[in-house]
């Protein structure tokens, strides 16, 4: 062969290969010491801003308006709260969620936790075979079967990063962030948005919900936006940072790094909006309120905005959203993996297994629905992350409310009522929203 495969698991993928592998001094000045706790956010916030989310955004965007604003406003704090629970169960017990369910859960029960991790996994890098296929054949003209098969390819980009530090990836994923909210701040110039339109919408209302098909539209938007994959995720990558063993130290690194996923979050919160605003000035406001299909987004944009370059800037911020999973995904595989089954694979493999399980229902659902079964798919994508949350969310709550894991890090009252309000909340609307989809919808 021209190189050698790995044949472990290596850095950067793998959790146990990057633990404290980044040094934070503490007598870094302020400013150097948040730049250094600063990326374990960024890497979770791509999750809230993958395809799936832009099929709900734009159908929001297209059919209501700027009205279901505040839903994704509510489903980012949501994550917002979620996301800090993690970044103390990882820094505070120094355990990913996957290894505490292991250490406190049966086996049975950890099996099937496990099997539904990585379905998550699977179903989440489905949305992002089917989106960057999309972004391809929308850019360059290629098939679908063509896009899908080209995304198989991306394994070269986790071979090629064997043996990198932590940092190049938060890097590399820092990018493509940029490149997602760089052409939305220029799309959303070129549409000239009613800003005061906007501001009304991030206004809760429980009128707008009473709209026709608004309420189903508003569980998908909060399905699509928090993903239990990154629960997981997020607990393990703040490990990374290499924290003195003492409440202080800890104290200031769960303060650093809630700054950290506040922050990347509220940049994912910003291009969430950002897609719906576009919908709205672009689609609504001109009477195209049937828009429900990323690639009929595309084609619409040029005509109505008068730029063939706006439709060029929302393929290539597509196409940055599909291969954000490259990196994300094969991490999250490895903390699963190593998590609940204290098991290592090298990480081209990991990256090769997920790859392959979303490869076969994506050509599969190509071939019976057609091109236009795309956004079918990305639905039934997010409706399984969907169901698959209040798994990785009852652990995680239950564990950072314990004072024999936590100490005096452990939730307090309010945080817990919050917690667990949200956690009935989002089972209700899960349910609510897989059983109208099995039903045919509203």
């Amino acid at each position: 062969m021209f190189f050698p495969l790995p044949r472990t698991a290596t850095a950067p993928f793998c959790p146990s290969e990057v633990k404290g592998s980044v040094a934070v001094p503490q007598d870094l000045p302020f400013g150097k010491k948040l730049l250094r706790y600063a990326g374990p956010g960024l890497l979770v916030s791509v999750g809230y801003m993958d395809p799936g989310n832009w099929a709900t955004d734009i159908e929001a965007g297209s059919r209501f308006g700027y009205g279901l604003l505040f839903v994704v406003l509510l489903a980012s704090l949501a994550a917002m709260l979620l996301q800090t629970l993690c970044v103390r169960l990882g820094l505070v017990v120094q355990k990913d969620l996957a290894r505490a369910c292991r250490e406190h859960y049966s086996p049975r029960v950890n099996r099937f936790l496990w099997l539904g991790a990585e379905l998550a996994i699977v179903a989440c890098d489905l949305a992002e075979v089917l989106g960057s296929a999309l972004a391809l054949h929308l850019l360059f003209g290629v098939s679908i079967p063509v896009g899908i098969g080209i995304t198989a390819f991306d394994t070269l980009l986790v071979l090629g990063l064997q043996g990198a530090g932590f940092r190049r990836v938060e890097a590399i994923v820092l990018g493509l962030v940029g490149t997602i909210a760089g052409c939305f701040v220029v799309e959303l110039a070129m549409s000239q948005p009613n800003w005061f339109g906007v501001a009304m919408g991030f206004a809760p209302s429980f009128e707008r919900l009473q709209q026709p098909g608004a309420l189903y539209l508003a569980i998908g938007v909060v399905g699509a936006t928090v993903m239990p994959h990154n629960l997981y995720l997020h607990s393990s990558i703040v490990q990374t940072r290499l924290v003195a063993d003492s409440d202080a130290a800890r104290r200031e690194a769960v303060r650093f790094c809630t700054f950290d996923a506040v922050f990347s979050l509220s940049l994912a919160l910003l291009v969430n909006a950002a897609i719906m605003v576009l919908a709205a000035s672009a689609f609504h406001s001109t009477g195209h309120v049937e828009v429900t299909e990323i690639d009929d987004a595309y084609r619409l944009i040029e005509p109505i905005v008068g730029s063939a370059f706006a439709a060029t800037l929302f393929g290539i911020a597509l196409l940055a959203s599909g291969q954000s999973s490259t990196f994300t995904g094969t991490i999250a595989g490895q903390i699963i993996m190593e998590g609940f089954l204290d098991l290592k694979i090298p990480c081209w493999q990991r990256r090769l297994i997920t790859r392959g399980l979303a490869l076969g229902p994506a050509f599969l659902g190509v071939w019976w629905f057609g091109d236009g079964g795309v956004g079918k798919m990305l639905v039934l994508s997010q409706v399984v992350l969907s169901f698959q949350l209040p798994f990785a969310m009852w652990p995680l709550i239950r564990f950072t409310s314990s004072r024999a894991l936590m100490g005096g890090f452990a939730n307090g009252t309010l945080v817990k009522l919050l917690a667990w309000g949200l956690f009935g909340v989002i089972s209700a609307a899960n349910v609510w929203l897989v059983a109208s989809a099995v039903l045919g919808g509203p």
